[in-house]
């Protein structure tokens, strides 16, 4: 009897051994792999329906560069976004014209509607003097807000923000605004009085000293506010897996906005190297996680982009 119950003991637990040293649920390890992104697994936490990645570009050599164009990324075509929405479980995005096509908005819009325009939106680029005829036909075809990459050579200066953001009001469009701590710092004051909304993209690429900065302090007081959107994007641009400092700085935000935050992958990730991509499924991850509950994260991915970018409920 004592033989019997020992066995059945030991049975069970090299059962469990076993069951431990399977692949866990959820995380396939044969998906195919996505263009650009390291990994193949999907995200542990499963995104909810209408999910929406809020940042994204496409590129194609086929069309031509901007002068002087500081990055000029391979080929990554609608197509390869598609598999990764396969992978990550979203179905709505967000195109963000990149520095590299300059006030070129022609990829992005051609890129709209191989994916499906009804699910998709868009963040031009133009010149400060574009005209009203201009804006009306980007709004049509679903356009929605207007990139300052202020890093960047362009065509927009920090000065064009306080031309552009009145007309961008009128439409119901937002300045999104990417700048160096140094640049908020000194556009604090202006930031403060655009009548437009304002999207903050990767976390506000706070310096090292991350939430004890004044780049955090400023990006607070705008939330504060009322008018201004995060995108916890970018987590890997300035930290390295597991992206603990990025993880504490989202999880921050979270904390200050919840109903102000959006989430976007900046697949393919154009600054890295093609052999030092991230894995976009750990990105997400880091995002999710930073959500006290389903409903934050809902809101995050579903609700918030709906409103910003005119998505149907």
């Amino acid at each position: 009897m004592e033989r019997s119950a020992h066995l059945s003991r030991r049975s069970l637990l090299l059962g469990t051994a076993a069951l431990a040293a399977l692949p866990r649920l959820g995380k396939s390890q044969t998906a195919a792999p996505v263009r650009w992104s390291a990994g193949t697994a999907p995200p542990a936490r499963k995104a909810p329906p209408r999910a929406t990645d809020c940042h994204f570009h496409t590129y194609d050599a086929g069309y031509p560069t901007a002068p002087g164009a500081a990055l000029t990324p391979p080929d990554a075509s609608p197509d390869d976004y598609k598999a990764l929405q396969r992978r990550l479980g979203t179905t709505r995005g967000v195109l963000v014209t990149p520095s590299t096509y300059g006030t070129d908005n022609s990829l992005q819009l051609a890129s709209m509607t191989a994916l499906g325009a009804d699910n998709f939106r868009m963040v031009a680029v133009f010149a400060e003097d574009v005209s009203d005829s201009e804006l009306k036909r980007l709004d049509s075809l679903g356009a929605r807000g207007v990139r300052f990459n202020l890093p960047f050579p362009g065509p927009l200066t920090m000065a064009s923000l306080e031309t552009l953001s009145p007309r961008l009001a009128a439409l119901g469009w937002h300045c999104e605004i990417n700048m160096r701590p140094q640049q908020l710092e000194a556009a604090q004051d202006l930031l403060k009085r655009l009548p437009s909304r304002i999207v903050i993209d990767h976390l506000g690429a706070l310096p090292a000293d991350g939430l004890n900065s004044t780049s955090y302090a400023i990006i607070r007081r705008l939330l504060d506010k009322g008018n201004t959107w995060v995108k916890l994007s970018g987590a890997y641009l300035n930290s390295r897996p597991p992206y603990a400092e990025s993880a504490g700085i989202t999880a921050a935000y979270v904390r200050a906005a919840p109903e102000r935050m959006l989430w976007g992958s900046d697949w393919p990730h154009p600054t890295r190297k093609a052999d030092d991509k991230p894995d976009d499924a750990e990105l997400f991850d880091l995002m999710a996680n930073a959500m006290p509950d389903q409903a934050t994260l809902q809101r995050v991915l579903v609700d918030s982009p709906a409103e910003l970018y005119g998505f149907a409920p």
